[in-house]
């Protein structure tokens, strides 16, 4: 008997053969990243909670939401043409920064009927559109809440341990992104659009509730074994093409109301971050400004190559979206000319000049 199967059982040497096909396996899927890591340093995986800016389709089978657009023309942009559940016409950042970072080209849902064993390896996304840091927000668009989403990701490592065994497992939680995009709807759907909480907070007392969820939601999943997050500040809610319909006047300006409780909540947000890291060991929480970036393609648009800076590129580009941007609200000619595909989120285009900028500044932050 040679010395293998002297130190080995036949049912570990399976497991382990199955160990390196997987590896190989997720080594041809790899594609060729464009971001430029620090020295030493690979990303195993990617792995995303948030709303719609990040969805990559867990509302599809969600009958009950209105937050869902798995029908076209959203897809239209996208490999194949397909509606796939992501909020625009093509790619969200989601995808974009996997592909950035050379990990796939897709991120694919969590609930997604067909996810592979081997998608997990690799990182999956647990957003959901419609939800927010106020459980009030998900209620209102009946989307998948963030306790729920932190129940799906224990269900993945779960998974993920039955794949590639508890130490890599452990491995890849402690070296991975893991992102958090939320703010959006709470700000406007829930405290501005409905009024819903406004009988008991002010917008300061508001920010505060919101900062309290995210440190909380943060520091479980930092017990879970996140340790590299990067959490996104809420845009510029007032420049978006549907707050302009409804509260800019007859000249469509930018909401300051609602622009000023996101600079509001993006300052108690960063400041949170800066105490976590100081309290958390060897935690890399990293505040990802994305108001001042979108706010200067809006303000700048025609130097960053867009014609249309105040419309959404579905139907009038003024209310549409999700079930209302569908196949009787024909899309533009030409998306290129549009900072936004619908009337609330960013097109694939806008998108990629956001998250290469993003990962240029704050990469080296995780590491």
């Amino acid at each position: 008997m040679g010395p293998l199967m002297k130190l080995s059982s036949p049912l570990a040497f399976c497991s382990s053969m199955l160990l390196c096909f997987i590896e190989l396996l997720l080594m041809s899927c790899k594609i060729k990243g464009v971001m430029e890591l620090p020295p030493n340093v690979s990303v195993p995986a990617v792995i995303v909670f948030g709303d719609s800016i990040m969805d990559t389709g867990n509302n599809n089978n969600n009958m009950q939401t209105w937050a869902r657009c798995n029908f076209s023309p959203y897809g239209k942009d996208f490999p194949g043409g397909i509606p796939t559940g992501r909020f625009s016409n093509g790619k969200v950042p989601s995808d974009l920064i996997v592909e950035e970072l050379g990990i796939k080209e897709f991120l694919p849902a969590y609930l997604d009927p067909n996810l592979q064993p081997h998608d997990l390896v690799t990182g999956v996304c647990f957003a959901s559109g419609g939800s927010g840091y106020d459980p009030l927000t998900s209620k209102i668009a009946t989307a998948i809440t963030l306790p729920e989403q932190i129940n799906m990701f224990k269900t993945y490592i779960e998974k993920l341990k039955s794949i590639v065994g508890e130490d890599r497992t452990n491995f890849i939680l402690a070296h991975s992104v893991f992102l958090l995009v939320q703010g959006s709807n709470d700000i406007y759907n829930t405290y501005f659009l409905s009024h819903a909480r406004q009988v008991q907070y002010d917008v300061r007392s508001y920010t505060d509730l919101l900062v309290s969820s995210a440190s909380n939601f943060l520091k479980e999943i930092y017990e879970l074994g996140a340790r590299r997050i990067g959490v996104f500040g809420a845009p510029p809610i007032g420049c978006v093409p549907f707050v302009r319909t409804v509260v800019g006047g007859i000249v469509r300006e930018c909401a300051e109301n609602q622009n000023e409780a996101c600079k509001l909540f993006n300052y108690k947000l960063s400041e949170e971050l800066d105490s976590l890291n100081k309290n958390l060991i060897n935690s890399r929480m990293v505040y990802l400004d994305v108001y001042n970036p979108l706010l200067d393609i809006i303000q700048n648009y025609q130097q960053y190559g867009y014609k249309v800076q105040d419309r959404g590129c579905c139907g009038t580009g003024e209310v549409e979206a999700a079930v209302i941007c569908n196949p009787l609200s024909p899309p533009c000619s030409d998306v290129e000319d549009y900072i936004f595909w619908d009337s609330f989120h960013p097109s694939e285009s806008a998108y990629k000049k956001l998250v290469a900028s993003l990962l240029r500044k704050h990469m080296y932050q995780f590491y």
